[in-house]
């Protein structure tokens, strides 16, 4: 059993070797790559992680015993198909660094401070319609070091897991009219400008919470001429 996926939308996303980015120019694939056909192991499991989904898993701002510094903001959307249509029960992982830019890990060593009541990690599981939701605190932006002064837009990660381990999908979400973009080459690996701004989310003041939240709208198309920018390192 296999499955044939049209590849022309693949032009949407990064190219492995952008040389501006630099740490492709290591990693990045030196000889064509070998399609493998998928075989009905992959394609139908093993299904990692849906079922250990807490309650509270969406909501990072209650992950400790206090609340997070930084501005608390909702991050929601779908997880489409190529047609429009909602996918259902999809695993959708998180990660960002804190409100001064600074990420939990042991290679982050930008001196901004740490936030003790912020991980920086969340997950949730799309309904029926293909619909998720987060809360959590707007990112700062940080210094990444691959060229002078080069600085990374806010940005939140983004994973999507489909029904089988290797159907794994991982993007980046912006915020808008950020003055980082043209500076950013990781941003601008994405070699069309429509695609890059699949990117970037709206504000949607329409679900913004008075007196608590601003809300941003992020839509993840999976694949097809309007799909989502993905990472293929």
């Amino acid at each position: 059993m296999t499955l044939n996926y049209p590849i022309a939308s693949n032009a949407a996303h990064p190219a492995r070797l952008s040389p501006a980015y630099r740490s492709t120019i290591k990693r990045s694939p030196q000889r064509p790559l070998i399609i493998m056909r998928h075989t009905l192991s992959e394609l139908t499991g093993p299904v990692y992680g849906h079922e250990t989904v807490r309650e509270n898993d969406a909501d990072l701002t209650i992950q400790h015993t206090g609340e997070p510094l930084g501005e608390r903001i909702i991050v929601h959307g779908h997880v489409r198909d190529e047609d429009g249509r909602g996918v259902p029960n999809t695993l959708v992982e998180i990660w960002q660094a804190n409100a001064c830019g600074r990420y939990i890990h042991v290679v982050d060593q930008h001196p901004a401070p740490l936030d003790p009541n912020f991980t920086g990690a969340g997950r949730a599981q799309t309904d029926a319609e293909g619909y998720y939701r987060f809360v959590t605190v707007k990112p700062g932006a940080y210094p990444w070091g691959n060229h002078h002064n080069a600085w990374r837009p806010a940005h939140i990660h983004f994973s999507v897991f489909g029904h089988a381990f290797i159907a794994r999908l991982v993007t980046q979400m912006y915020f808008p009219d950020d003055p980082l973009f043209e500076f950013d080459p990781i941003f601008n690996s994405v070699p069309d400008e429509k695609a890059r701004m699949r990117m970037v989310s709206s504000f949607d003041l329409e679900n913004t919470q008075p007196e608590w939240a601003l809300c941003y709208r992020f839509n993840i198309v999976l694949r097809g001429r309007g799909a989502t920018p993905m990472e293929t390192k």
